[in-house]
């Protein structure tokens, strides 16, 4: 994704496929050159033989960097977003890399005994918001949006189930189509934005809470959640829990989605 100034919508490579986002093609075909330039050059040292194989098998190695704890990956993330165009499959597999280890998280683990919780690890420059949400049992977010950012999520502890959802119709009203539904898996990392769809992320264990690591890139402040039965919006204030290990000031707003 080509991050531009503000919240400008990003061009994305995913899978080497090039996800356009809210402007016209020429508005991002120089920025999105940059995502290109690699994989060109790489094209073209393998075309001259065994030993450019060799030496771009050599360059994918050496470019492999495994973040030990939780401070290497969020200092990874920061070189990472440096730039203004970013590989999501890059950084999808940085933090599928980093293996969960609770020490060094816990400090940012907050349950609530009455719903999940977001708790605000690090502000990213601007660039992205890094987030720990904690799940106690039965816990689950309302089917929502992403206010056209980026979104991955890791595991970090137990299981979550995102049921991903179409977005509904604006014409009529009625039951909103389900496109898919999976178990996340610990230390596995799943991705979304707008283009996607929408989704629901929920705790369906009774008997243990889950943890789990998002990125989000832009940040954003408010997000739409839908009724499921009938398609209906609403646009809500994000809210966090605490940051930086730190409770925030009790917030009294009805309209407050956790997610």
């Amino acid at each position: 994704m080509c991050l531009g100034s503000g919240r400008s919508p990003f061009s994305i490579m995913v899978q080497s496929i090039e996800l356009q986002i809210g402007l016209p093609r020429q508005h991002i075909k120089g920025e999105s050159l940059k995502l290109g330039e690699k994989l060109v050059a790489l094209r073209q040292l393998s075309s001259s033989g065994k030993q450019a194989r060799r030496e771009v098998t050599t360059m994918e190695q050496t470019e492999v960097v495994k973040p030990e704890t939780l401070d290497d990956l969020i200092k990874i993330l920061h070189k990472i977003f440096e730039s203004d165009c970013i590989n999501v499959e890059e950084v999808q597999n940085i933090m599928e890399s980093y293996e969960s280890k609770p020490q060094e998280w816990k400090t940012y683990a907050k349950f609530d005994q009455y719903r999940y919780t977001r708790n605000l690890v690090d502000e990213g420059n601007g660039k992205f918001n890094l987030l720990i949400l904690c799940w106690g049992e039965g816990h689950g977010s309302s089917i929502h949006d992403h206010t056209d950012s980026h979104c991955f999520m890791k595991l970090l502890q137990g299981q979550l189930k995102e049921t991903l959802f179409e977005w509904p119709d604006n014409r009529s009203q009625g039951e909103m189509v389900q496109k898919s539904q999976r178990i996340l898996q610990e230390n596995k990392v799943a991705y979304i934005n707008d283009s996607i769809g929408l989704h629901r992320v929920e705790n369906v264990s009774h008997t243990e809470g889950a943890v789990s690591l998002h990125l989000y890139s832009p940040p954003f402040q408010t997000c739409q959640t839908f009724d499921q039965r009938t398609g209906h919006r609403d646009t809500v204030k994000m809210t966090f829990w605490s940051k930086f290990g730190e409770r925030t000031p009790f917030e009294t707003t009805l309209s407050q989605e956790n997610n």
